[in-house]
């Protein structure tokens, strides 16, 4: 370690600030998240709820599909309104019509501007000031703010019930009849409803921002970005660019310091080892992630058919069955499903090698273990969420059986422990190959750093527990992104370039010098910006301005290293060329390439396109949103699971030969397929939203008037060209990797003495 002494403290050092600061502020978020009253009543001291009956109500919300069917403060679905700000315009409009009545005997519309003025400073001053009392845990309101609830409530209750006279907005919000049966249930999760809303109108401090620092953007009440707001921004675009200075300047003079590459050997090294049963194990595996992928595929294109049938699929009525919260809840676990499984996959493949060509005692058996758990984890869990949102789960069961109503961790609680176990046993069979080798004599430093991220992979998923079915939103949504970006982004993105440095420098194509520079600097650079960078989900969750700075200022480092991706994606494109035989691994290594392009576009980009707070705060909850994720999560962890899968099938089936045409159509056409839907449907529905947002409110951004427009409905439709050419891709590599498996169509066994092959059931 003594060379790299210096790269290790500078990771140590950045591990250890960069948790302190997410520790800190994580308290933080626990100190100040927004009060949620033991008792709300009316001035004439009528109790209306209850904590225990708002709470009551996020549970209902949760099993409905919770955030797979519109967003709570911004976070969720894109489809049915956001239901904060949604509730909140609805309660305003209702307040204003009251008082129009009570000081004119006319309706609001009917008042001349002056008038309409006067209300609009009553109404600003009644919901902006803060009612609640702390010392006895209680919220007053006022009785024409009471009656504003109720009528707003009344359409909410009708709404998520099967009302005819709302069955036309229920399809525009793409969502089933009947979506919450129980009356009783409606009529908790209105109450819900109404303390997010509250907690957005409300100021945290007499004259200072709302709980959700001003979110949603709402002209009525004075809802607009915060001084601090604009502030950060500016301070986030300056670091980016210094960032992006720093790092070229830095990267510049260190190649000076480039060794010459060392000579190609001969002949592929990871051949000259046998394949052990694990690996052969392991064709189960790449057979479920184009399993998962492709179903994933398909329901996303009949998801996404959803936003402009509503509730049918080409005139079938198929809402009553598979409605739009469940199949958007199935394409998003599939995914996470298979590119998890596709990475285990990767990491089972090189246990062995590590451990100098040989399986620890019954790996083997530990593989098909795993193999089997993953399946019952899948299959429960998809169980579970059907009988969740069909209301046919118990509702004392639906947080640990059914639906959790987070996106990305939807699956029931008794199913996420399952996937921890999993890979908490994927991270045992890892270190029994690991730790001998790290005994071993010889520079140890890859191999450490690729420990440390199987450790943290293994171990991280496990935030996901510090929450429960009643935990606090803003709380729920800090651990959240502990999953969904830090164990992600973060860690995944560590063990991915390791193992990608360790495959090359095993293969002979790298030095272990430079393979291991570049680990550890990118490792270091991943976390300087990636710990601390998962506050910027959290600038309107409850949360204060600390949160929005450290978000703001760490989420702009984050997009440092991705600029550099372009030098990336040409060392990779050029390694094909560093021997013959590596010829044999091209395609595996094209799609690492188009790892490198969509993390600089996708995660890059886009993703810094709507970081900065003043950008989030009109975006959030928008389809540009969707824009950035499905660049980030398939561009980036997609490309780079399938090429995993690609990298091992050629390995563990050493005979085969990739069939060009069918690869060259699964690449170009899964990228051709993404280009098309981001830039011909998703990105443009997005910025046309971003302008109603900014000049008119969340609200209507989000609205059943604005998004049945003619122009937005043309550009859904228009999605159908990009998502078709995307599922031709995925059914070419799908197929690919079937024929490989099963033996289809391959030609000329190429080493011999591994050439002893397993079954697709092995």
């Amino acid at each position: 370690m003594s060379k790299y002494y210096k790269l290790w403290w500078t990771l140590i050092a950045v591990l250890a600030v960069t948790f302190g600061v997410l520790g800190y502020f994580g308290k933080e978020v626990y100190r100040v998240a927004p009060p949620i009253p033991a008792q709300v009543m009316s001035e004439n001291g009528t109790v209306l709820m209850t904590k225990d009956s708002i709470l009551n109500g996020q549970t209902a919300w949760q099993s409905v599909g919770g955030m797979q069917l519109g967003s709570i403060w911004g976070h969720g679905a894109y489809q049915a309104p956001d239901w904060t700000a949604d509730w909140l315009h609805r309660e305003l409009v209702a307040w204003l019509d009251l008082a129009a009545q009570d000081n004119y005997g006319k309706a609001y519309a009917d008042l001349d501007a002056e008038q309409q003025n006067a209300l609009q400073f009553q109404l600003k001053k009644a919901y902006r000031k803060n009612n609640y009392n702390k010392d006895a845990d209680s919220l007053v309101l006022s009785e024409r703010r009471v009656q504003a609830i109720q009528a707003t409530a009344d359409y909410y209750h009708r709404l998520f019930g099967d009302d005819p006279e709302l069955q036309p907005t229920r399809s525009s919000y793409a969502m089933k009849e009947a979506t919450l049966p129980s009356a009783e249930r409606r009529d908790r999760l209105t109450e819900f409803f109404f303390w997010t809303a509250w907690a957005a109108a409300t100021e945290r401090e007499a004259g200072g921002a709302t709980y959700t620092n001003n979110w949603p953007h709402e002209p009525l009440i004075g809802n607009v970005p915060t001084a601090e707001n604009v502030v950060w921004s500016i301070v986030s675009v300056v670091l980016l660019i210094a960032g992006i200075g720093g790092l070229v300047w830095a990267w510049s003079f260190m190649r000076n310091e480039d060794e010459k590459e060392p000579a190609a050997p001969a002949r592929d090294p990871l051949t000259t080892f046998s394949l052990t049963p694990s690996q052969k194990a392991l064709g189960k595996y790449l057979f479920i992630v184009v399993a998962l992928f492709t179903f994933q595929v398909f329901l996303g294109g009949f998801t996404a058919h959803y936003t402009v049938e509503g509730q049918s699929f080409y005139g079938l009525e198929t809402s009553k069955w598979f409605p739009y919260s469940l199949v958007r809840t199935w394409h998003i676990q599939s995914a996470l499903f298979w590119i998890a499984t596709g990475f285990l996959a990767a990491g089972l493949f090189l246990a062995p090698i590590i451990n100098g060509g040989k399986d620890p005692k019954f790996q083997k058996l530990g593989v098909d273990i795993l193999f089997w758990a993953l399946v019952t984890v899948v299959a429960g869990s998809f169980i579970g969420n059907y009988l969740a949102i069909a209301q046919i789960m118990p509702q004392e069961w639906s947080f640990w059986l059914g639906h959790q109503g987070y996106e990305y961790v939807d699956l029931g609680r008794l199913w996420q422990i399952g996937k921890f176990t999993g890979v908490a046993f994927w991270l045992v069979l890892m270190l029994r190959a690991i730790v001998p080798a790290l005994r071993q004599p010889g520079d140890k430093n890859l191999l450490a750093l690729l420990t440390a991220s199987v450790i943290a992979i293994g171990l991280f998923y496990g935030a996901g527990f510090f929450y429960g079915e009643k935990t606090h939103i803003s709380i729920m949504e800090y651990w959240r992104w502990w999953i969904v970006h830090l164990w992600v982004e973060g860690f995944f993105e560590v063990f991915a370039t390791t193992a990608l440095a360790f495959i090359f420098c095993s293969m002979g194509l790298v030095s272990k010098r430079m393979a291991t520079v570049a680990s550890l600097g990118s490792a270091s650079l991943f976390m300087l910006g990636g710990v601390p960078g998962t506050f910027h989900h959290l600038y309107f969750s409850g949360t204060t301005t600390p949160v929005m700075a450290v978000g703001a200022t760490f989420s702009a480092l984050e997009v440092v290293p991705l600029i550099v991706l372009g030098y990336e994606a040409w060392e990779h494109y050029r390694l094909k060329n560093r021997a013959a035989w590596m010829q044999q691994v091209k395609w595996p290594l094209l799609f690492f390439v188009a790892v490198a392009f969509w993390n600089m576009l996708g995660a890059g980009v886009l993703g810094f396109s709507i970081n900065p707070p003043i950008s989030l705060y009109y975006v959030q909850g928008l389809n540009t949103t969707a824009t950035h994720a499905h660049a980030a999560l398939f561009g980036v962890y997609g490309f780079l699971a399938l090429g995993f899968t690609l990298l091992v099938l050629r390995y563990i089936r050493p005979q085969l030969v990739f069939d060009e045409k069918l690869m060259k159509t699964a690449f170009w056409w899964l990228n051709g397929g993404l280009v098309l839907m981001l830039f011909t449907s998703l990105l443009p529905v997005g910025i046309i939203q971003f302008v109603a947002s900014a000049s008119e409110g969340l609200w209507y951004a989000r609205s059943e008037s604005f998004m049945q427009g003619d122009l937005l409905q043309t550009l859904r439709w228009i999605r159908t060209i990009g998502d078709v050419v995307f599922i031709v891709g995925a059914v070419a590599v799908a197929w690919q990797v079937v024929k490989g498996l099963l033996n289809i169509g391959t030609q000329g066994v190429t080493q011999p003495e591994i050439s002893d092959q397993s079954a697709l059931t092995d």
